[in-house]
């Protein structure tokens, strides 16, 4: 079969056969998950979460620090298992669990301070709101970045009191499972469970009725379905789903380094990155020369053989049906835009040039290395391009006049706006996505507040308690003494 990931029947079980998307061999196989194993894992999630909940946030921290130190001594093998599984490169996978350790780190530490709010009402009652957890977290996450995405749903997840299912990628199963592994051991039995599957699993999870928060990182189509199904069950959704990420160029910016820019967003990774630029709208100024530099840069990466495969050979033919959709529309391939000879799922670092708007290369997610250019006569026509579209996820503006940034931060429907680099940022960043690219914060301290739900209360103060009645005189309670001359005296 032409697929990477494909399934056989072994009795009555599904199996997930993974093959290397460098070479092609196999990885090995692992089964799906089946209903009843759904059913069991959320009873069992269910039944920890309530001591779960109950555990001190410090030591759920505590859990938190301990699964981070044993995340850092299986990165060398989850590494090269990343790698085999996805072809990403064993130094760039290091780099994402190492992303995963410290975030598990930042929630270990931001966990029990995570607080409510004190109110302001009648100075002798007391006034807040109280933080608690939402209970069974369904948790969702892609192959592209799989460990660093899982540690952070999963940790902010578990440090507010949920228990949670994980399903990682049906692309790199095996990963997830020894990630599940490492996991699972920092904490009591059933506060994280992990499951093997693919997008019929992950349907059947959002549709229990005992999951209360689903966290997924994934394509719009699935994540729209996620939304649909809570409609049904009631459980809250966080969501980050594609994106077409836009990069406007101004023609006041240096045709060389924007070049670059735009390079590092298209071909990083093989563009399997949801903030990767899509799509790009450069003045008619400077694009000559910036789309010969961009046409350098994808040929260097083509010549040096560092470019990573794509995960698979499905993906690779998904990127490569847009390509020559675009080919027939018009555009031009100045460098790549064809599927190299030999194994694996390789596919070169491409640059289309005279692209128009009304083609799937600009109005579609490309997930893979191609850098499509859309030549504009002004920065305000780039601008309104780059605002169009059903997603919004990220935008990248480079230009050198503050007046143009301030306009595209207001004008641009995204999450986060970025200017003058396509990656970066201060940690700690949450963006709320737009549109079709998701709901929610997926990331960072307001992270905390998507997996719980805020109580509000009120202490009053009871009324004073009514003094005791004063006991009746005493010498009233007496019987009159008889008359005196009624008296009888004593012989």
């Amino acid at each position: 079969m032409s697929a990477i990931v494909q399934r056989i029947h072994n009795r009555d079980r599904e199996m997930i056969i993974i093959r290397d998307p460098r070479t092609g061999e196999d990885v090995g196989a692992l089964p799906e998950a089946v209903p009843l194993h759904i059913r069991k894992a959320v009873n069992a999630s269910r039944a920890a979460q309530q001591a779960w909940a109950a555990t001190l946030p410090a030591t759920r921290g505590s859990g938190l620090r301990a699964a981070a130190r044993a995340l850092a001594e299986a990165a060398p093998e989850l590494a090269r298992m990343n790698s085999r599984e996805t072809g990403r490169p064993v130094d760039e996978a290091l780099a994402g669990i190492a992303a995963g350790v410290s975030t598990l780190e930042q929630y270990a530490e931001l966990g029990p301070v995570h607080r409510g709010h004190s109110l302001r009402g009648d100075p002798l009652a007391s006034d807040y709101t109280v933080a608690e957890p939402r209970g069974v977290a369904v948790v969702l996450t892609p192959w592209n970045d799989p460990v660093a995405v899982a540690c952070g749903l999963i940790g902010a997840a578990l440090v507010t009191g949920n228990t949670v299912i994980h399903k990682p990628s049906e692309r790199c199963p095996h990963l997830g499972a020894m990630l599940g592994e490492v996991l699972a051991a920092a904490f009591p039995p059933d506060v994280l469970i992990s499951l093997t599957g693919g997008s019929g699993i992950g349907a059947l999870l959002t549709e229990q009725t005992g999951v209360d928060v689903v966290a997924h990182v994934g394509s719009s189509a699935a994540g729209a379905r996620i939304a649909r199904a809570s409609n049904l069950t009631g459980a809250h959704v966080i969501r980050e789903n594609g994106g077409n990420d836009p990069l406007v160029v101004d023609n006041d910016v240096d045709p060389v380094w924007a070049a670059e820019q735009a390079a590092v967003g298209a071909f990083s990774n093989s563009g399997q990155i949801c903030t990767a630029v899509e799509r790009i709208y450069v003045h008619r100024a400077i694009a000559g020369p910036f789309c010969s530099a961009l046409e350098s840069q994808a040929r260097r990466r083509n010549l040096d053989g560092g470019l990573a495969p794509l995960v698979d050979v499905r993906m690779r033919d998904t990127v490569h049906r847009q390509v020559e959709d675009a080919l027939e529309s018009g555009a031009r391939a100045v460098e790549g835009g064809s599927v190299p000879s030999g194994p694996g799922a390789f596919y070169p670092a491409t640059v289309l040039l005279d692209c128009t708007a009304d083609m799937d290369i600009m109005a579609e997610e490309t997930f893979g290395p191609v850098a499509p250019v859309q030549v504009v006569e002004s920065f305000d026509e780039g601008l309104r391009l780059a605002a169009g579209g059903r997603y919004g996820l990220a935008a990248t503006v480079l230009t050198g006049r503050i007046a143009h940034a301030q306009q595209a931060i207001a004008a641009l429907p995204v999450g986060t706006v970025k200017i003058n680099e396509v990656f970066g940022g201060a940690p700690g960043g949450a963006a709320q996505p737009r549109g079709e690219s998701g709901h929610g914060f997926g990331y960072g301290p307001e992270l905390l507040d998507e997996f719980t739900r805020v109580k509000v209360v009120h202490v009053a103060a009871p009324p004073p308690a009514a003094p005791p009645s004063a006991p009746a005189d005493a010498t009233a309670a007496e019987p009159a003494a008889p008359p005196a001359a009624a008296r009888r005296e004593a012989p």
